[in-house]
């Protein structure tokens, strides 16, 4: 069992939650993930970790509320408990002296975005970071993510705080002003598509962190396959980061669209209390 120490509703059903778990904290790495199940009945879901403190022991999630598992989750108090987290898990992002650094996080993306741009920005990485919300009251974390970088750039796509527009109008403005020496994307597959397409003609190495469907986490079940570079790799054993120039996206948010149906269905009983509440 892990114990909730601190919860917070960041922004409209996105959550911030930090737990103890001090075994996962002490090896836990930018760019890892954990699953977690709520109960007995629940699912296995993989969420990106947002934070770490080895000292105090804590892990700190950030997710949105979206399907019946992340609605479970939401309901979770501070002093409650989550019955399983399975971690960290995945390679941890590539951390090196690389120069300039573009960090582009989007939505829920934004999170995980924040400890890899402060591990580059610690290895003396000049760091651009371009945060892309849906609106003004979708913005979390700024204050922390400007601490972590030497340009901080805020988009919104109705322009009600920041710059109007998409990540990728920021970026193409700074590779126009000078060629970054690395980028890294995360958040929704098709922003990291279209970060991708940016700078494949620029020829700018860039790496995507993937959210693919996941089951079991440990390379066994195979649900989270991708296709990188024409060949199959598994998104938690191989990844979560990839070279974007070389991920199948289309593949990928044709899987991703899967379970639509099925998952609108379970959260719609749920709701309604037709399957017992677990």
């Amino acid at each position: 069992m892990y114990k909730i120490i601190d919860k917070q509703l960041i922004a409209p059903k996105t959550f911030y939650m930090r737990i103890e778990a001090p075994i996962i904290a002490s090896s836990a790495k930018a760019g890892q993930f954990v699953m977690i199940r709520t109960n007995e009945t629940g699912e296995r879901v993989p969420l990106t970790i947002a934070d770490y403190d080895a000292k105090e022991g804590s892990v700190t999630l950030v997710y949105q509320e979206a399907g019946k598992s992340t609605a479970l989750l939401a309901q979770k108090n501070v002093g409650d408990s989550i019955l399983d987290i399975l971690g960290p898990q995945g390679n941890p992002t590539e951390i090196e002296k690389f120069g300039h650094v573009v960090v582009v996080g989007g939505g829920i993306g934004i999170a995980p975005a924040f400890p890899i741009a402060r591990a580059l920005h610690q290895m003396k990485n000049r760091i651009t970071l371009i945060a892309g919300y849906r609106s003004a009251e979708n913005i979390f974390w700024e204050d922390r993510l400007i601490s972590v970088s030497d340009r901080f750039v805020l988009m919104t796509n109705d322009g009600s705080r920041g710059e109007k527009g998409f990540v990728t109008d920021a970026l193409s403005k700074i590779i126009n002003e000078e060629q970054p020496d690395r980028v890294i994307a995360i958040g929704p597959p098709v922003m990291m598509k279209a970060v991708s397409d940016v700078t494949r003609a620029k020829n700018i190495k860039t790496i995507v962190s993937l959210n693919s469907l996941m089951v079991c986490g440990m390379g066994m079940c195979g649900a989270c396959r991708v296709t990188v570079g024409g060949k199959t790799k598994f998104t938690c054993m191989d990844g979560p980061d990839f070279d974007g120039h070389d991920v199948d996206f289309m593949e990928l948010m044709k899987r991703l669209d899967t379970y639509k149906v099925e998952e609108k269905v379970c959260l719609e009983d749920w709701e309604r209390g037709c399957d017992g509440g677990n």
